[in-house]
């Protein structure tokens, strides 16, 4: 239960003495940084950096604990998480680094409930991206704060892509896990009939031979359907898709990295878009 709004104490009335590592607390939290099973048990994840906490506290997310280094208190996100009813506490010197995953350990990590959603929250939806076989954490996380950006209604990914809570998706989002909606799916081609279903238009992005992006009309509703970094899209979605569309290359690179053809994607549809509203075609009978 959140607990009522309260004066906060000056940072310095916080137990300094501090959690140690071998703290069953800290223990959860190197579970939750290093085991995607222990993650999904729990369904709990970790935020790591104040802005990052401050994100996950302003989105509403359940965050269940804020731990601090000593000395590195924040008043305003102490405040911002007491307020919320999550507990607070300080590390000893040195837990932080031993802890943390990131290569520079932040002044504050925080444990925070799941926030995804369930795919069929998403409808009526004009602007999904789809992530199917995305195993990059960094092009993952890239993938969300460019979706985000770009005012998509949705990020759904499918069996095959790597856990979105995984640390570093979480930190190279830069905080827009808790700004787009997420849905973690199973079989992509589940997903893509249900998406069909909605009436949206399925666009698989291939590095060669689709429409140039720019001539297709994403104004319509769509959604962006994006494959594995190497293999890219198996053939059972080509075919399930309903165009294919390419990011022109005339400087003659091989490929494109798939979160910059995400964000190239995305944008493109931000620009057709302003000043219109999308309309949705009939869904199949």
């Amino acid at each position: 239960m959140v607990r009522e709004a309260q004066e906060l104490a000056p940072p310095s009335s916080l137990d300094q003495t501090g959690l140690s590592r071998r703290n069953r607390r800290v223990q959860r939290v190197r579970r939750l940084l290093r085991s995607r099973s222990d993650r999904a048990a729990e369904r709990a994840f970790v935020v790591e950096g104040a802005k990052l906490v401050a994100a996950a506290l302003d989105s509403g997310a359940a965050v269940q604990a804020v731990y601090c280094r000593p000395g590195g208190v924040d008043p305003r996100v102490v405040g911002q998480a007491e307020r919320a009813g999550a507990r607070v506490e300080v590390l000893a010197p040195g837990v932080m680094e031993r802890v943390a995953d990131a290569a520079t350990p932040q002044a504050a990590l925080a444990v925070v409930g799941f926030v995804d959603v369930g795919l069929d929250s998403l409808a009526p939806a004009s602007l999904v991206v789809v992530c199917a076989g995305v195993r990059d954490p960094g092009n993952l996380g890239t993938i969300l704060r460019s979706a985000a950006a770009a005012g998509a209604d949705g990020v759904v990914c499918c069996e095959g892509t790597v856990d979105v809570y995984n640390p570093k998706v979480v930190r190279s989002s830069a905080g827009a896990l808790f700004q787009v909606p997420v849905a973690v799916a199973g079989d992509a081609g589940q997903v893509l009939d249900r998406l069909g279903e909605w009436g949206l238009s399925r666009l698989a992005g291939v590095v060669r031979g689709g429409r140039d992006h720019t001539s297709v009309d994403l104004s319509r509703p769509c959604a962006f359907v994006l494959g594995n970094e190497a293999g890219g899209l198996p053939g059972r979605l080509l075919d399930m898709a309903d165009d294919q569309v390419t990011v022109q290359m005339p400087g003659g690179a091989e490929s494109l990295n798939v979160a910059m053809a995400a964000t190239l994607l995305c944008f493109e549809a931000a620009r057709q878009r302003r000043g219109k509203t999308p309309v949705r075609r009939a869904a199949a009978p």
